[in-house]
């Protein structure tokens, strides 16, 4: 069953698209071939829809670093040297009264490995 390529308007257009690229994944097309481009449009066309309607917002920078916290067995002293060496620095941050400076940002990038997109939201 060839899908007509069509713009995705509603949940039911994303539904059938989605239908569409489970059958074309399992004909694992060959580069080139017809199916192979519109598996490629379509996918296409499903990301922009979910772009749309089912947006992923970045974490909270304090949620997110608690996260990392918590999976690395760290506690707010073992954050400080982060923070410029201040356990104030920490705790202010972390109770949600303080943002994060610019060379924080990056310790943490370069430390714990924390996306800059993430640190920055």
């Amino acid at each position: 069953m060839k899908m007509k390529i069509k713009p995705i308007r509603t949940e039911k257009d994303y539904r059938l698209a989605m239908k569409r690229i489970d059958e074309l994944i399992i004909l694992n097309p060959k580069e080139g071939s017809d199916e192979f481009d519109e598996l490629d449009l379509v996918s296409t066309l499903v990301e922009s829809y979910e772009n749309v309607h089912y947006k992923i917002e970045a974490p909270d920078p304090v949620k997110a670093i608690q996260y990392i916290m918590e999976e690395k067995g760290l506690n707010q002293k073992d954050l400080v040297k982060y923070f410029n060496g201040s356990k104030a620095l920490v705790s202010s941050f972390l109770s949600g009264r303080r943002e994060l400076s610019k060379k924080v940002i990056k310790s943490l990038h370069e430390g714990l490995g924390i996306p800059y997109e993430i640190l920055m939201a």
